[in-house]
């Protein structure tokens, strides 16, 4: 079965993760967020019981 043999594929899954992580993450991890997040006041909604007409 040739899904057994790490060879060539491991490799390349080494190279891949290396390079997302080592080249591409910090490029944009280095990008500042347009809306910055901001603390919101919670809202205390009211409920309201429904009326039904035939009870």
């Amino acid at each position: 079965m040739p899904q057994l043999n790490p060879n060539p594929w491991f490799s390349i899954m080494i190279m891949t993760w290396l390079t997302f992580s080592l080249i591409i993450q910090p490029k944009t991890l280095s990008f500042t967020p347009t809306n910055t997040p901001t603390n919101k006041t919670p809202s205390i909604t009211k409920n309201h019981p429904w009326v039904w007409p035939w009870s």
